[in-house]
């Protein structure tokens, strides 16, 4: 239809005319049916370098390689295009000066409404970039194939979906000993152990990659002849472009060596970081525990003194009541000292149930209010050989764990009870078969994993927030219950609470053990001349002069070493020298007794100290030096006199 007169707007084939001209990105013409190039597009122009008045009615082969040429290609194409209703294929086209280029091509026949073919219509797409980026890909991939392969310290190889081995590098053969004819169709489940198989490691390992995007972690892994070696491993889920999960890359390394050599600077660096916390606790625990008995020393004896005086019923009670408390606060330091010093245990035939029934007040009150503490103690029960504070220390340890485990409240029962091990109970512990007795602790708190309940016993491991336990509870527990000659075990489950149990080894005949205790007499009054008392604490010196005063002695005074030589050089009456071992200004007590058995070879000596007696250098003291250790009783100081006087 033409244009009607003075309307400037094109005709359809117009527009169309102009929307071919308007691309350039695409080669657009058309040929006839011989293959005649019939019309020419910019972008035809611009892929081959002709312009339109140079191909118009050139036959189309000439942009064909002279290879295609002798094929005859251009036929083919067209003849297929005609049958087919459309050719579409990709290859190398010739420009105009003769360079070649990657070609998409299609050609779509062009008919008559009768169906008559009148032509072809070729649309051409210049692809030289893509094919370059493609080849380059697969070279790529190609040199990425010959480095895989290359390697030897991993083992990189790729699954399919379900884990079963596609490839297979030198590196994973020597690794794992499998060849690739071997192993190449195989699950790759068979590197796992029994243990890893039977909790389905392999299958939630490429769950937790498709899942997450990696999958990471290191474990015992099988080689083929049957061996362990610790792995690294990392395995990666691949996806087409579609997001498809087409398979997984897994890489593991052999790690063993490293793993042991981490093990050992580990053990090393927490040998000697152990070293360092229990050296300065000792140290620390040491000194309070000689500074307190200091004023244990005033104490006791003040409250010794008292007694002796007192008449009211009241009063005495009262004075009781403290002495107990300075007696429990002298078997504190005395455990201090044991730990920081690691002193043998003084153990001594005890009934358990008669040590737990003495303690159950200071139980009750550590277990506060909201604990319920229950005692299911076993009639004729078997005695035990233990120290008896370290024993009375172990419980409360193990009371103040399990209140501390339940902090909303619950339940805390402490059972006693006789047991015989046989051969095959004895197998499963360190001890020999015969008969123990057993001291459950058994609470209904928050309760423990397995991991923690393997390393509860460890010095200074604590699950408590910081400030609320030192981690040394277990291990003193622990210490206690294997140096008595017994073994302890942790039972405990999360959120069902946990159950403690130590075994000790019960005494031949221990449950006919007479439980009769005869009271200590106090000596008599003795007057056995003057005594040097030296001792720099102005309170402990009083109350030290006070003791020997009620015990007949005529008291001198000094306030340290270098004065107590001048009186003992200017006061030949003097026969007993008492000093206390650390003292001010240089010399100790240990260096004066020395000093003083030269000047006086006759003069007894006794030497009193918070430290134990294995801690204080000894070399050099004469046959007539005794030891008494803080806090010391009027008592056992009047007894130590008499053994001084009478050389026993």
């Amino acid at each position: 239809m033409n244009a009607v007169p003075g309307d400037t707007k094109p005709s359809q084939e117009g527009r169309f005319q102009l929307l071919v001209d308007a691309v350039t990105d695409y080669a657009i013409y058309m040929l006839d049916p011989t293959g005649i190039v019939a019309s020419w597009n910019p972008g035809a122009q611009r892929f081959k370098g002709y312009t339109e008045s140079e191909i118009i009615g050139e036959h189309f082969s000439r942009f064909y390689t002279e290879e295609d040429r002798a094929t005859e290609l251009p036929r083919r194409v067209l003849e297929t295009a005609a049958r087919e209703g459309k050719f579409e294929a990709e290859g190398w086209r010739v420009r105009k000066d003769g360079t070649r280029f990657w070609a998409h091509v299609v050609i779509d026949p062009i008919r008559s409404p009768r169906g008559d073919l009148i032509g072809f219509a070729k649309i051409t797409r210049d692809l030289t970039e893509r094919k370059k980026a493609q080849e380059a890909l697969k070279e790529s991939e190609e040199r990425f194939r010959l480095l895989v392969q290359g390697v030897t310290d991993y083992a990189i190889y790729m699954l399919d979906p379900q884990g079963h081995v596609t490839n297979w590098n030198a590196g994973a053969q020597r690794i794992k000993g499998y060849a690739e004819s071997e192993i190449l169709g195989k699950h790759f489940s068979q590197f796992y152990t029994d243990e890893d198989l039977a909790t389905e490691l392999p299958r939630r390992a490429l769950e937790t990659a498709a899942r997450e995007g990696k999958f990471e972690a290191e474990g015992w892994r099988l080689r083929k002849d049957g061996t362990r070696f610790w792995a690294s491993v990392v395995i990666d889920p691949i996806r087409n472009d579609q997001g498809e999960l087409i398979g997984y890359a897994k890489i593991t390394r052999d790690i063993t060596e490293r793993r042991k050599a981490q093990e050992a600077l580990e053990e090393t660096q927490a040998a000697l970081f152990q070293a360092q916390k229990m050296e300065a606790v000792g140290q620390l625990t040491g000194g309070v525990a000689h500074d307190f008995n200091n004023l244990l020393t005033i104490i006791v004896n003040n409250l010794d003194l008292l007694t002796r005086n007192a008449r009211d019923p009241r009063d005495i009670k009262l004075i009781e009541s403290a002495q107990r408390a300075a007696e429990r606060g002298a078997k504190l330091t005395q455990q201090l000292l044991a730990f920081s010093r690691r002193q043998p245990l003084q153990p001594n035939a005890h009934n358990p149930n008669t040590l737990i029934e003495g303690f159950e007040a200071v139980l009750r009150r550590a277990c506060g209010e909201m604990i319920r503490l229950q005692l299911s103690l076993a009639p004729r029960i078997r005695w035990i050989s233990v120290d008896a504070p370290q024993f009375e220390s172990a419980l409360l340890n193990l009371v103040v764990n399990a209140r501390d485990a339940m902090p909303d409240g619950g339940s805390l029962k402490i059972v006693t009870g006789n047991v015989v091990l046989d051969d095959h109970d004895a197998a499963a512990t360190t001890l020999q078969p015969g008969q123990y007795v057993s001291i459950v602790v058994q609470d209904t708190g928050f309760g423990m994993t397995p991991d923690i309940v393997n390393r509860v016993f460890e010095p200074f491991f604590t699950t408590k927030e910081i400030g609320k336990g030192t981690g040394l509870g277990l291990s003193q527990v622990y210490g206690f219950v294997t140096q008595s000659g017994g073994t302890i075990k942790v039972e405990s489950t999360p959120g069902q609470g946990t159950r403690v149990t130590m075994l000790l080894p019960a005494q031949e005949n221990g449950d006919h053990v007479s439980e009769e205790e005869t009271e200590m007499e106090r000596p008599a009054r003795d007057s056995a001349g003057t005594v040097l008392i030296v001792e720099d604490e102005p309170a402990v010196l009083e109350v030290a002069s006070d003791i020997f005063d009620s015990l007949g002695y005529d008291v001198v005074t000094a306030t340290d070493a270098n004065e107590a030589l001048k009186v003992l050089d200017g006061n030949p009456s003097i026969d007993v020298l008492f000093s206390d071992v650390i003292m001010p200004n240089g010399m100790n007590g240990v260096e004066l007794s020395r000093r003083a058995s030269e000047m006086r070879p006759n003069l007894k000596i006794l030497l009193a100290s918070g430290y134990p007696m294995s801690a204080l250098p000894s070399d050099g003291l004469s046959a007539g030096v005794s030891f008494i250790s803080k806090p010391y009783r009027w008592t056992e100081l009047a007894d130590k006199l008499r053994l001084l006087r009478t050389g026993s």
